[in-house]
């Protein structure tokens, strides 16, 4: 018996009736989880080869947790699968692993488990002995490695993050990492059973991440406040969204009284606006090899940066040249391949302070480890974008960035590389993929920065090539500085829809609503932006522009509305969508509350959208609806404007020298893309053929 699952018979004996596991199905109390899992264990034991790894492709459900604790107590292998695994990734996993089969689907039948699962044909391979799961990270090529690990190990890594966080903290631990994350797993689910919290587990859609890589923050907010959660796991991205969603909407969740953040490095920026917005965040540092907690943030002294103490588990060292060593706990091997005894070098440099907290001050190796936790070789993306017949060269960087970039030198003038780095990334996982793309000159020995043998010197290349983005025009920044939202917002299937021309004619008058909703408020706002400038005669005028300019477009949506057959003066007489209503909100907040030059942030991103809503959504739907094109007037004409006002809106931008001022345009943009992108998320759809 694992002392994981004695903790579950003693808690079940304890407090019988206590809440072990929520979920959409009701909760599960302390008695019945232990029978479930006894039951389950047994079963199992009978059922599958204990040498033969039984592969998970599960969503987030007490069924799934209490599915991963029955095989520890069965002593089986489990192979949790990431759902953003590819689904060649996946196959590699379970085929490398000798898989004999896969669960699809976990139920409960009664106080029992049922699965649904399939058989595989693959052959046995060498598991080093004493494995009990083996964890698939995405493998720095794109090609997953299995790493075996123990239930001692993992169970104990366990216990030392529940006694290392403390009894006052035992409450409700929500799950957000998704299933097969070892970090949730671990410092999740087991700490929380020997800690005899509730565990909620919750499918991905229901907390937001039905697109892992782009979380809706407004679905996990509410699943955070739902649950009433008092522990919380994410990684940096996740950290990083949720402080700009509390930050925009004041939201504020007071039971939580820990929040764990690991997988990267965290910027000290983010967690100093985390706990101004009231999250009890505590940085840490692991490694899958370690059982995933190393060190721990105790928020003893108040100091921002460093990724805290071990918890106990392993022994931190630093070597010679500044790698952290870590000795204690660590992995078996990985699959076919048993590791020898002895610490484990990580490749990350470090140090180690006078309290004895880990700071991370970098990596020994390339590898890049993204703010999403993941880890990638850029030599596996290079090689893939050297395939391509337009591209010469190329380095690709952004550890520590949610986003890839790629400098790129084209093969000849007017190659067209941006077609090369679509197809390539057609072929990566959404993790590495990449977001920008940066034409270059040639690397050469001469320039220092190729070496005599044809390697990139990357530090010199990064050097030649600033990052920093404020070298550019500030229009170009602005366009580099949002593009992570820009994409999640291009990523909202109803803007897909419409720019496909995939939406009914109620569709179509459904967004026509509530564009009426905003667009009402354009000539108010500019009014008092202008108002409030601060004596800045050029942005005045800019404004007056504007002003001029957009009087009026409300009256365009309402005769667009009566030609596409609804009623113009219902709309002007309703309330405008709660989404639609916090953007609007936001603006005047961001006006008459902070810089008022923040406005032009809102403009870039409605006028940009309003270009592609014209040059290719108005078409789309026009044709697909069969509409005159009186219907259309706001869009159409409004693109055609907008394409004017954009070159005007670039030059006006890099006019803009002061750094405050910039900030507050970049800050504003970043929030409307989001909330503009819920404005659409909003909009319920409906099949285009069965409208009328």
């Amino acid at each position: 018996m694992t002392t994981l699952i004695k903790a579950v018979r003693e808690r079940a004996i304890v407090d019988p009736c206590g809440i072990a596991f929520e979920g959409l199905s009701g909760p599960i109390d302390w008695a019945r989880a232990a029978m479930i899992v006894d039951r389950t264990a047994a079963r199992l034991r009978t059922e599958f080869d204990a040498d033969r790894p039984i592969g998970l492709s599960l969503d987030h459900e007490p069924e799934s947790a209490l599915l991963l604790a029955a095989i520890v107590e069965s002593g089986c292998i489990s192979i949790p699968l990431p759902p953003f695994f590819t689904s060649a990734q996946r196959e590699a996993a379970l085929a490398s692993a000798g898989a004999a089969h896969l669960v699809n689907a976990a139920f409960l039948d009664g106080d029992e488990l049922r699965l649904e699962t399939e058989a595989r044909s693959t052959m046995p391979v060498d598991i080093p002995a004493g494995t009990a799961t083996i964890t698939f990270t995405s493998g720095s090529t794109g090609d997953p490695k299995g790493i075996c690990l123990s239930a001692s190990h993992l169970i104990t890594v366990a216990g030392h993050v529940a006694e290392f966080v403390g009894s006052r903290h035992v409450g409700r631990h929500l799950a957000i990492l998704p299933f097969g994350i070892l970090l949730e797993n671990v410092a999740g689910l087991f700490a929380s059973l020997l800690a005899g919290a509730t565990y909620i587990a919750l499918p991905a859609g229901d907390i937001g991440l039905e697109r892992p890589f782009a979380p809706d923050m407004v679905a996990m907010m509410s699943a955070i406040a739902a649950a009433h959660a008092t522990s919380l796991i994410l990684v940096p991205e996740y950290l990083a969204a949720l402080v700009a969603a509390m930050e925009m909407s004041g939201t504020r969740f007071p039971l939580l009284t820990v929040l764990a953040v690991g997988g990267a490095r965290v910027a000290p920026d983010l967690l100093l606006r985390a706990r101004a917005v009231g999250l009890p965040v505590r940085q840490g540092y692991g490694l899958t090899e370690a059982g995933s907690v190393i060190t721990l943030e105790d928020r003893s002294d108040g100091k921002v940066g460093s990724v805290g103490r071990s918890i106990g588990a392993h022994r931190v060292l630093i070597a010679d040249d500044g790698e952290i060593i870590v000795d204690g706990p660590l992995f078996l091997g990985t699959v076919g391949c048993p590791r020898p005894p002895g610490p484990y070098h990580t490749g990350d440099i470090g140090r180690v302070d006078a309290g004895g907290r880990l700071w991370i001050e970098g990596r020994k190796s390339n590898l890049i480890v993204t703010s999403f936790g993941r880890n990638l070789s850029p030599e596996w993306i290079e090689g893939l974008l050297l395939d391509q017949a337009e591209i010469a060269q190329a380095m690709v960087r952004g550890d520590g960035e949610s986003t890839l970039e790629a400098l790129v030198v084209p093969n000849s003038q007017g190659a067209d590389i941006q077609a090369a780095v679509m197809r390539v990334n057609a072929a990566l996982p959404a993790y590495a993929r990449l977001a920008r793309i940066t034409p270059v000159s040639p690397f050469t020995p001469f320039n220092g920065q190729l070496t005599g043998n044809g390697r990139l010197r990357r530090s010199a290349i990064d050097i030649a090539h600033p990052r920093e983005t404020e070298t550019m025009p500030f229009f170009d920044r602005l366009v580099a500085d949002t593009n992570p939202w820009r994409a999640r917002f291009s990523a909202v299937p109803q803007l897909a829809a419409g720019l496909t021309g995939n939406v009914s004619i109620r569709d179509y008058r459904a967004y026509l609503a509530q564009a009426y909703h905003h667009v009402r408020h354009t000539v108010p706002l500019m009014r008092e932006a202008r108002a409030r400038l601060a004596g800045n005669a050029m942005l005045a005028l800019a404004f007056d522009d504007y002003i001029q300019d957009e009087l009026g477009h409300e009256q365009w949506i309402l005769d667009d509305i009566t030609a596409a057959g609804g009623d113009a003066d219902a709309v002007a007489a309703s309330h405008p969508a709660p989404a639609t209503a916090a953007m609007v909100d936001h603006a005047y907040q961001a006006v008459r509350h902070g810089n008022p030059v923040s406005l032009f942030g809102m403009v870039f991103v409605l006028e940009g959208t309003s270009v592609a809503m014209a040059s290719q959504g108005a078409a789309a739907v026009q044709a697909s609806l069969g509409l005159p094109a009186s219907a259309f007037r706001y869009l159409s004409s409004h693109g055609a404007l907008d394409r004017e006002h954009m070159k005007f809106f670039e030059g006006l931008m890099n006019c803009i020298d002061d750094p405050a001022d910039q900030r507050a345009i970049v800050q504003m943009a970043r929030d409307m893309f989001d909330l503009f992108g819920a404005v659409f998320a909003s909009i319920e759809l409906e099949a285009a053929h069965d409208a009328t």
